[in-house]
């Protein structure tokens, strides 16, 4: 495979689909700058306007097979980092094509702008979403809500209860402007072709209490919830009578190829479902190995050491080991596969040194560590005992305070003796650019810092946490859940 590129590469592509068709796959994840058909060699190139947007569209359609007029296609990595069509032949009808999709998206776009016109979410609104699922023809269960809400942002937590004989849920999200983004393209759509349709409004709750992890409920914070009463998260089943059922999302009555913005591609199918059960992809629980792969790094900066304080934000890391004769891919083990999971969903897509970082769960059970002298042996540490881990005490605070990347930092564990020209000048001296500081009032020492980027705080969590600020004090650096 290709390394990442914003230039993807469909294959296998059904003779009479549209260029409309095959722009159409890659709108849901953020705007397609060119398109390239080669209609005889049924195959067809397309341009994102960014890597993330290409990563993400590679990570959702990894697990799953996209389909054309119900025909699977094949999307891979180009080896060409951009399009060049400006002297090809018969490209008046790809960039019509292109225009066009413009055009239709900017029109569903005018009643979101209208709403978020004061910053981007109404101050009425929150991160928190009411869900009713009307006509429920077919089972819905916190999972498939789970795997459908994720594609706009990363889900913090779900409660879900029957109402008024309506099967209802409240979501919260980690940033209100993903339940935005949610709400308005969610809203009115179908899971299954026909039926399960979902409203979508916001709630009046700020924030959501889940106190146990069962199919009822479920925090994805918190892995060390009981499960109660209710039944474990386990993978949902659907009763015989159901038959072979397809997850499609969402209908679309509009022109073919055309989707709604931020929405998916028509008749996108997230999973075939085998006779007598419903799985998505993501949503059979939590895979049984903790040794995650974590590719495309930038060889030239990152070390175990910078790998083991940055997953340690989402669990306790007891081996790293960066490959030997390709420094751009590590195996990072990870306390159990729960926290693997977490650093999945938190980490992977994230920009870190220059590069788009891609975290996906490894074939391999554990990292093996070296023999004494061998090549390369410095690359691979056993941090099983380190007194770093932030998740070795049962019941720690630590588990109540993981939130996704972003551009303000937690700092704690600041000495008296440290002031705040100090901190800026040690984060300046690392290569963050200082937006904002401020000490906790009631608090002297934790302090809030924002940085210029979400990038600028991954490199300065790799780099300053556990910094000695003397006096016996180390440094805590974590993503903070307050904005500055």
């Amino acid at each position: 495979p290709h390394s990442p590129s914003r230039v993807l590469h469909i294959c296998q592509i059904p003779n009479g689909v549209t260029e409309e068709e095959v722009i159409s796959l890659g709108l849901p994840f953020g705007k397609v700058t060119k398109l390239l058909m080669l209609k005889g060699r049924s195959q067809a190139f397309l341009e994102m306007a960014s890597e993330e947007a290409a990563v993400s569209m590679m990570d959702y359609y990894t697990p799953i097979t996209p389909h054309l007029r119900h025909q699977p296609v094949y999307i891979q990595y180009s080896n060409h980092r951009e399009l060049k069509t400006d002297d090809l032949p018969n490209q008046a009808r790809d960039q019509d094509a292109l225009q066009a999709v413009d055009a239709e998206q900017s029109g569903n776009q005018v009643t979101e702008r209208a709403v978020a016109a004061d910053g981007g979410v109404h101050p009425d609104q929150g991160s928190v979403l009411r869900v009713i699922v009307e006509n429920l023809f077919y089972p819905v269960t916190l999972e498939t809500l789970h795997q459908i809400f994720s594609r706009f942002g990363f889900v913090m937590k779900i409660i879900t209860f029957t109402k008024n004989n309506q099967f209802q849920a409240l979501l919260q999200y980690a940033d209100p402007g993903n339940a935005f983004h949610a709400k308005m393209a969610l809203d009115g759509q179908n899971i299954y072709s026909t039926c399960c349709t979902l409203r979508v409004d916001f709630s009046r709750l700020t924030c959501l209490t889940v106190k146990y992890n069962n199919d009822k409920s479920r925090d994805f914070t918190r892995f060390d919830l009981p499960s109660g009463n209710g039944q474990p998260f386990l993978e949902p089943s659907m009763p015989p009578a159901y038959g072979n059922q397809s997850i499609i999302f969402p209908t679309y009555s509009g022109a073919v190829g055309f989707v709604p913005a931020v929405g998916f591609a028509q008749g996108a199918v997230i999973t075939s479902a085998p006779s007598g059960h419903t799985t998505v992809p993501g949503a059979a629980g939590v895979p049984g190995n903790s040794v995650l792969l974590v590719s495309n790094l930038n060889p030239e900066a990152i070390t175990p050491d910078g790998l083991f304080n940055l997953f340690g934000v989402y669990g306790d890391v007891h081996r790293v080991k960066i490959m030997f004769k390709k420094k751009e891919n590590a195996l990072v083990q990870m306390a159990d596969a729960n926290q693997a999971q977490l650093a999945i969903n938190y980490l992977n897509g994230q920009r870190l040194y220059g590069r788009v970082l891609r975290t996906t769960f490894s074939k391999h059970q554990t990292v093996q560590l070296p023999c004494e002298g061998q090549e390369g042996q410095e690359l691979t540490k056993d941090y099983s005992n380190s007194p770093l881990h932030r998740f070795k005490k049962p019941g720690s605070k630590s588990y109540r305070n993981i939130f996704p990347p972003c551009d303000t930092l937690h700092l704690a564990n600041i000495p008296p003796s440290v002031t705040v020209d100090y901190l800026k000048n040690l984060f300046a001296s690392a290569g963050s650019t200082v937006k904002a500081f401020r000490f906790l009032p009631k608090d002297s020492k934790m302090a809030l810092i924002r940085l210029a980027c979400v990038e600028e705080a991954l490199h300065a969590l790799i780099e300053l946490h556990n910094y000695d600020l003397g006096d016996n004090h180390h440094l805590r650096v974590s993503f903070s859940r307050c904005s500055m």
